[in-house]
């Protein structure tokens, strides 16, 4: 395959930012769309919240600043990756306004999709066992137990995970990035 000149700029790829609670179904949704689309010939990347956060080791908490320090890297890769003509998904918590303001004013060809699911389902689900460690009181920055998950206002797609499975979830996005004008085999 022949690289492109200098002259050609590839087409920028979409940026989907899936966010919603803790064990929602972000990270999940994003493997199996990462997944659909890959099998499809999509050149795609799966950026996640909880891997980016780990890249920086205990240098992070969760803090405000820490959590908007990881949306802003969040950002930065998937524009870089989206001008390389990349599509990108990203999944990621995304709960502080500031944080959403940063992800609306600055990521370009962006989506927002509220992967919506009741702090009580998400509690029930808990694969981290992060729910039942802020009941115990052994964490008190968990967002639905020790602060409100507010959803996003005026998200562009709203997947419930209580009602939907992945593979459904993944349809339905898929129609989406589709009504975006985006051509998927």
């Amino acid at each position: 395959m022949a690289l492109p000149t200098p002259s050609q700029t590839p087409e920028p790829g979409f940026i989907l930012w899936l966010m919603g609670p803790t064990s929602g179904g972000k990270t999940t949704i994003g493997e199996h769309l990462l997944q659909r689309l890959r099998a499809g010939g999509a050149s795609v990347m799966h950026y996640d919240g909880d891997e980016v956060r780990g890249f920086f080791g205990d240098t992070l908490g969760f803090k405000a600043s820490d959590r908007q320090r990881v949306v802003a890297t969040l950002v930065h890769l998937a524009n870089r990756s989206s001008a390389a003509g990349v599509n990108v998904i990203v999944s990621a918590l995304t709960a502080n306004q500031d944080a959403r303001r940063l992800v609306l004013d600055t990521v370009k060809n962006l989506s927002v999709i509220y992967i919506k699911c009741s702090i009580k389902t998400c509690a029930e689900r808990d694969p981290k066992g992060l729910y039942a460690r802020a009941k115990n009181g052994e964490i008190d920055t968990l967002i639905g137990v020790n602060s409100e998950y507010l959803a996003p206002e005026n998200s562009d797609l709203v997947i419930d995970t209580e009602s939907l499975s992945p593979n459904a979830a993944v349809d339905a996005i898929i129609q989406h990035i589709r009504q975006m004008g985006y051509e998927l085999t």
